[in-house]
């Protein structure tokens, strides 16, 4: 995370994000947890969460990729879903899945 750098170095211009999830998992109750990521400028840029089923190897959700572009384009908000692509034996591919709000708040110019 710390190689990652700071918010405030890679993204000058935001003063606030709001990301909120909801994760999914292939069962019959398919709400695994529903979360609220605040991110100010002194915290790091790492926007990776890992996957919570058990058994899955090498999974997780990246958005480090939608929020650089997000912040490029000073975009506010973007919503969207993301499949995780780690795999096991005893794990079935498509076994879990996110969807995405986030809110980009940016400094007054």
């Amino acid at each position: 995370m710390i190689a990652a750098g700071l918010v405030s170095e890679r993204f000058p211009g935001v003063s606030r994000m709001v990301i909120k999830m909801t994760y999914y998992q292939k069962v019959s109750n398919p709400v695994l947890m529903v979360r609220t990521v605040n991110v100010l400028p002194t915290g790091y840029v790492y926007f990776k969460m890992e996957c919570m089923v058990k058994g899955c190897v090498n999974g997780g959700f990246d958005l480090t990729s939608i929020i650089t572009g997000m912040v490029k384009k000073r975009k506010k908000s973007g919503v969207g879903s993301m499949a995780c692509s780690g795999k096991s034996d005893p794990v079935p591919p498509g076994h879990a899945s996110i969807s995405y709000e986030i809110n980009i708040e940016y400094k007054k110019p």
